[in-house]
């Protein structure tokens, strides 16, 4: 069972593999039902509900986009059919269309045979919990589903959007400063044969970069396969052949990036915020002079930022998270060090080409190199360990386990942290521990592990 009693629905939407459940075409289509349904009732509308429906280069997209979008047709509402499309554009496009909503049909980071639909609402923000939960219940109600069935004369109808590729790279474009462009920039560019295989190598070569792709020949099957954020070290390797400046390795849906100095470094998702955060504050937009980031960044972090005078605030782990606190603080930055950066000026969800173009403007208006810029902050020595136990949802609460995490704390002092954080996915407690000392941070998260394994097992 998923987070507040929801089943169907993940940290990111509702993901597994195509044709078992939930990951089928009926589970497809109830969404689509229930998500039409859910709108007229919170809107009261009396005109056709819309949602807009894009899908990432899997070979499954075709079918459970065309299944959402008869859920929808049949409930009354219209579909805007976007086709292929990075999840971030996807949101962007149901914000700029006035629509109700939008579906994107995606797996991210996954292999071919998984998929997912992941919803937006009509300002372009993934759902909240509580949301989650509603159009869960519904699309557990099929007799609630058949009673509100559209009658023969007011079923939807299916629009085509032909140019939501172009419309995306414009938008993207916008955000890079006008009197900057990338001319004299050479790039390597890895969209894993995923959505971003038009939108992003067109984007920075319109603003005058030298562009090496890779991964932009997508067949249905090869998404996400040894390409991409998932294998930096294909593209760092071009980086390092090519002498490139920089490179920028996309994942399938293209909500997040990764990248690489010219010496072929992988630069780590927390050194990109601590970057952009810096840049931000120095120009004087920096909301309230604080970002948002998850329990996952490194204390490293948050010791460089409070050298910048800027304040970090920590979410769960999931960027949905990071911009519901973004919204709800008045900030307009934060991000996971996984490379899901959000820029809520620009964007209403974690974008890699939009993080990339960023990070490329901090560069060329510092005349500081990737490297250079990223040496700024030091990240903290970090253990974690996956210790596989019975009753991983106790770790929390647990006396014995709270104590031996306290001892760890206090051992630790200012300049270190521990998390122990139980999987929503497998039977185990992902014990972290970081400092500056590394033989004493090694310690305490092997001492808090075996602690965990038996007071769990």
């Amino acid at each position: 069972m998923g987070d507040n009693g929801r089943v169907l629905f993940g940290t990111d939407g509702i993901r597994g593999v195509v044709n078992r459940p939930p990951m089928t075409a009926e589970v497809a289509m109830s969404l689509g039902r229930a998500l039409t349904c859910l709108i007229r009732d919170d809107r009261g509308l009396r005109r056709h509900p819309k949602v807009v429906v894009g899908q990432d280069t899997r070979l499954s997209g075709d079918m459970l986009s065309s299944a959402v979008a008869a859920g929808v047709m049949g409930q009354g509402g219209h579909v805007f059919m976007a086709e292929t499309l990075p999840t971030p554009g996807l949101a962007n496009l149901t914000a700029s269309t006035r629509a109700d909503a939008g579906v994107v049909i995606s797996a991210s980071h996954n292999p071919f045979q998984d998929n997912g639909l992941k919803i937006f609402d009509g300002q372009g923000y993934k759902l909240p919990d509580g949301t989650e939960q509603r159009l869960e219940a519904l699309m557990g109600d099929p007799g609630r589903l058949d009673r509100d069935l559209a009658q023969p004369g007011v079923v939807g109808r299916t629009y085509r959007i032909h140019d939501a590729v172009g419309r995306y790279v414009v938008a993207l474009k916008a955000t890079f400063p006008k009197a900057m462009d990338l001319d004299g920039l050479t790039l390597v560019l890895d969209c894993a044969n995923g959505a971003a295989f038009r939108s992003a190598p067109a984007v920075f070569e319109e603003l005058g970069a030298q562009v090496h792709v890779l991964g932009n020949s997508p067949d249905g099957f090869n998404i996400n396969q040894a390409c991409g954020s998932l294998f930096p070290e294909v593209c760092a390797r071009r980086v390092v052949e090519l002498g490139a400046d920089l490179g920028v390795a996309l994942d399938g849906d293209a909500d997040r990036a990764i990248f690489i100095d010219h010496l072929g470094q992988v630069v780590d998702g927390d050194q990109i915020m601590f970057l952009c955060a810096a840049h931000l504050k120095r120009a004087g937009s920096l909301a309230r002079n604080a970002i948002a980031a998850t329990v996952m960044s490194n204390m490293g972090l948050e010791v460089a930022l409070g050298g910048e005078g800027i304040r970090l605030l920590r979410t769960s782990v999931g960027d949905r998270y990071v911009a519901e606190c973004l919204r709800g603080e008045g900030l307009n930055f934060g991000g996971e060090k996984s490379g899901h950066l959000i820029f809520l000026d620009h964007a209403t969800t974690g974008d890699g080409t939009l993080a990339a173009l960023q990070t490329l403007a901090v560069m060329k208006t510092t005349g500081r190199s990737l490297r250079e810029l990223a040496s700024l902050m030091t990240l903290f020595p970090q253990v974690l360990i996956n210790v596989p136990v019975a009753r991983p949802a106790l770790a929390a609460s647990d006396p014995g386990v709270r104590a031996a995490v306290d001892g760890a704390r206090e051992s630790l002092g200012p300049l270190g942290r521990i998390l122990l954080r139980p999987s929503g996915t497998e039977p185990v407690v992902r014990v972290m521990v970081e400092g500056q000392d590394e033989s004493l941070i090694t310690a305490l998260a092997q001492e808090c592990a075996d602690r965990v394994a038996k007071i769990l097992a």
